[in-house]
């Protein structure tokens, strides 16, 4: 296991060059090379050729090697006097959610019940959520803020809970009295808002959108349960845009609604269906910087990108029985960090993909 063209920012060029490492390693710690395969060779980039590729498949995370922990001059050494492996013991269960910042991908585990980070740019791979104050139970969704805080929605709990960047405990928002069953989590750029997707039973109305300010403090809301403009079935997660848009990913209607800061709707797009551009089983959804709009899907096996306006730009990743770059089987989770990064969780192969968004990609 583990548009604007623009420099990439100097503190983050490491988080490149280790997972370059990274994707070497998964070569070098195996002991005995796999039967000629094609598919298990290459590289994948979407489109395929012979058009210009926008995506390409990076690096796959499943244990510490696959971040260089325990790569040190030191831990070599040991290795070649005492014959020890390297460190390829996976450390994924139940993957769900993913957020991605600073070289950190942080991954929720719905059965390990914590939140497992990979530190690219030092080589090492932690876990938190496993004690008090801060113990989770049932961790849903994730998300940052632009100071690195980490907040995770908890469905068991019926709360949030808030971290920082290592896993901190800082502080708890909404409660049982507040929040049915809190599947998913965003934080608006500047952080003076959180919003909470909250799912009851089918049977109940509280199909709806909680927000908090950043104290904690409950500011209001918006949704209930319906087909209509504003309203949603079976909600799962939520992504806040640069402008402050945010978008809803309504599960149940197989559509994505976009409403403005303050809860105004704004727009839909998509319909349930099996074609380009369509949903039939949509599992997460995420927005980069230029406002692209990244949707999973479970039945197609991969993620779709949509413009702000929801016309279909592209589709990454394809469904496959076999544990292949780029291929999944149950893709959950996505996430889009600063570098334009993807970020993609398969729950059924317990990995997470690294996609990267080539320059130009609009």
């Amino acid at each position: 296991m583990t548009g604007r063209r623009a420099r990439l920012p100097g503190a983050v060029a490491p988080t490149l060059r280790h997972l370059a490492v990274a994707a070497a390693l998964v070569v070098a710690a195996c002991a005995t090379p796999p039967p000629a395969d094609p598919g298990a060779t290459r590289k994948p980039v979407w489109p395929a050729p012979p058009d210009v590729a926008r995506y390409a498949w990076e690096a796959t995370l499943r244990s510490p090697a696959d971040v260089g922990a325990g790569d040190d001059e030191d831990s070599r050494r040991r290795r070649q006097l005492t014959g020890e492996a390297p460190p390829t013991d996976r450390v994924l269960e139940k993957p769900a959610a993913v957020a991605a910042r600073g070289g950190r991908i942080y991954v929720t585990d719905t059965v390990e019940r914590h939140v497992l980070a990979f530190d690219v740019p030092r080589r090492r791979v932690f876990r938190f959520g496993l004690r008090a104050p801060g113990t989770l139970r049932k961790p849903t969704g994730i998300a940052l803020d632009a100071t690195g805080r980490v907040y995770v929605s908890d469905a068991t709990l019926r709360k949030v809970v808030v971290y920082d960047g290592l896993g901190l405990y800082q502080r708890t928002i909404g409660s049982p009295d507040e929040l049915v069953r809190p599947t998913g989590v965003a934080v608006s750029p500047d952080g003076e808002r959180v919003y909470v997707i909250d799912r009851a039973d089918n049977e109940s109305d509280e199909h709806r959108v909680v927000v908090y300010d950043a104290e904690g403090r409950r500011t209001g809301g918006f949704g209930r349960r319906g087909e209509g403009p504003g309203e949603f079935n079976i909600p799962v997660q939520a992504a806040v845009a640069r402008d402050g848009t945010v978008y809803v990913l309504d599960a149940g209607n197989f559509r994505v609604q976009a409403f403005d800061r303050a809860g105004v709707y704004l727009r839909q797009f998509g319909a349930p269906g099996r074609m380009p551009g369509t949903f039939s089983r949509p599992r997460s959804i995420a927005v980069d910087d230029d406002g692209l709009v990244y949707v999973s899907d479970a039945t197609f096996g991969n993620v779709q990108v949509f413009k702000p306006g929801g016309e279909l730009l592209i589709a990454v990743g394809e469904i496959g029985p076999r544990d292949l770059p780029g291929r999944y089987a149950l893709p959950a989770g996505v996430s889009v960090d600063e570098t334009r990064r993807l970020y993609v969780v398969d729950q059924y192969f317990a990995k997470v993909d690294v996609i990267r968004r080539l320059p130009d990609t609009r």
